[in-house]
């Protein structure tokens, strides 16, 4: 496909940042990178030809025609016009689409005030104070181009055809590993080889009838995913305290396709809580329970990587803090869809659903609709504070974990310096391993000081030491002060 060449105009010296930033991403973007290709002129190549001639070629052969408007007027030629304003007249001359962004400064030059009116009588254009303000403007206006030049029809990311792709481009090893966990998972009917692959894409509506390879196959099975879409990673980051603060304790940027990106992303949040250890069932086996339920951890990752906003830059992210879980997605609720309703029982209306399908018959998710009520249930369920959603410029689910306790300001409020120093040293490593992990079992305490469930019990007692709570969900509180 012919992609638009859209011709990037200003004083470059005054919009140097702006240019390049705006060349970058909508080279990046999942949705323009397949439409677009942005033109400056500081990357044109060498040529036996002057700057004007070939820079006022390119203005005069572009389909879009985006100018920046600032302070500066720029250079005059012996005309006295600007080279910005030279290729505004060519591109109006030759009919190209303009687009014109005015930056809201304190005083402008004379000459590019009066180019500014001389642009606001001819075009609608938009106004900006920063690089944010402007990059949401050049979307809209983007997005208006191609839904006039027929080149968005509204329909879903995840149904669109990426013209550049071809079947080739799909891992066959993936679709083998979808079938037999999908036959497992749901019964799903067909079964795997490579000559019947074009019959399972189309059973998922993956493909068209001439091999036309839709977005949401690339993103479950082609063999490298960022190659096609750049953002769809997951951005994992836990911390040290109740807010995003460096240093971090462990950041991940996971890639791969959409199952890749899910297990890797569980993992990191699950691997990285409280477990509670219970009772050991058989010889070999212990009876551990996450202070998060994986359900409800699978459902939050699994919801903002399925309903998310593909054409948008940003990422997935899922950040750990002491207190809480959170997961954040680019994108906005379905229309009709409100935070209200994902409390109760809803329908089942995803962003994406064709990319949808294939992750419930993985099994990733349970019921099609049932996502936001089954983490609220899960989590109720071992008492936890119930999840919260909220909808901003990007969605947010909240996963409450249990009670937060600053465990170490805990044990100096309670045991002075002065006191522990008195504290015989199997006390002191109680105190230490407490302060480490404030859910950590007494059996547990006792096999790592190699002592009996009885001894550290009681050394627990003598420090005012108890459990609250449950047994499996409590904690360590101090009863009063040593």
């Amino acid at each position: 496909m012919h992609k638009k060449k859209i011709f990037i105009s200003s004083v470059q010296s005054e919009f140097q940042n702006e240019r390049k930033h705006l060349a970058e991403y909508i080279r990046q973007d999942a949705l323009f990178s397949q439409y677009f290709e942005p033109f400056l002129f500081e990357e044109l190549p060498a040529q036996d030809k002057s700057a004007q001639i070939a820079y006022l070629e390119q203005a005069a052969h572009a389909d879009v025609y985006l100018l920046l408007i600032g302070k500066q007027y720029g250079f005059e030629d012996t005309k006295g016009i600007s080279p910005t304003e030279c290729e505004y007249n060519t591109a109006t001359f030759h009919q190209v689409y303009r687009l014109a962004f005015v930056k809201l400064v304190a005083q402008r030059d004379v000459k590019e005030e009066l180019f500014k009116q001389k642009i606001d009588s001819e075009v609608i254009r938009n106004s900006f104070s920063s690089y944010e303000e402007l990059q949401s403007s050049v979307y809209a206006s983007l997005v208006d181009y191609m839904l006039k030049n027929n080149l968005l029809h509204r329909v879903p990311f995840d149904s669109s055809v990426f013209a550049e792709a071809t079947i080739n481009d799909l891992d066959n090893a993936k679709i083998r590993w979808f079938v037999g966990l999908a036959r497992e998972k749901r019964q799903f009917p067909l079964q795997y080889s490579e000559d019947n692959i074009h019959q399972i894409l189309s059973s998922l509506h993956l493909i068209t009838d001439d091999d036309k390879i839709k977005n949401a196959a690339l993103l479950l099975f082609a063999k490298d995913v960022q190659k096609w879409f750049t953002s769809a990673t997951i951005k994992c980051a836990q911390f040290y305290g109740t807010k995003v603060q460096k240093p971090m304790l462990s950041q991940q940027i996971y890639g791969g396709n959409i199952f890749e990106m899910v297990d890797q992303a569980v993992g990191f949040v699950m691997s990285r809580i409280n477990q509670h250890v219970g009772e050991r069932i058989h010889s070999a086996q212990v009876d551990v329970t996450p202070e998060l339920p994986t359900q409800a951890v699978m459902e939050a990752i699994v919801n903002a990587v399925v309903h998310r906003d593909y054409n948008s830059t940003g990422s997935v992210q899922v950040m750990l803090f002491k207190d809480r879980l959170e997961v954040w997605n680019p994108g906005r609720l379905p229309q009709g869809m409100t935070i209200k309703k994902l409390t109760a029982e809803h329908s089942s209306r995803p962003v994406n659903p064709v990319l949808a399908n294939p992750v419930y018959l993985a099994g990733y998710i349970e019921q099609m609709g049932t996502g936001t009520t089954d983490i609220i249930d899960s989590c109720e369920a071992m008492n936890l504070k119930t999840p919260e959603f909220y909808q901003d410029e990007d969605f947010r689910t909240i996963l409450w974990r249990a009670e937060y306790i600053d465990v170490e300001s805990d044990i100096n409020t309670n045991v002075s310096q002065k006191d522990r120093q008195k504290l015989g040293k199997r006390q002191q490593k109680i105190l230490r391993l407490i302060g480490d992990n404030i859910y950590i079992s007494a059996e547990d305490i006792a096999k790592k000081l190699n002592v009996t469930p009885r001894t550290i019990y009681r050394d627990l007692k003598s420090l005012h030491i108890k459990w609250s709570g449950a047994a499996k969900t409590g904690h360590w509180v101090f009863e009063k002060q040593l």
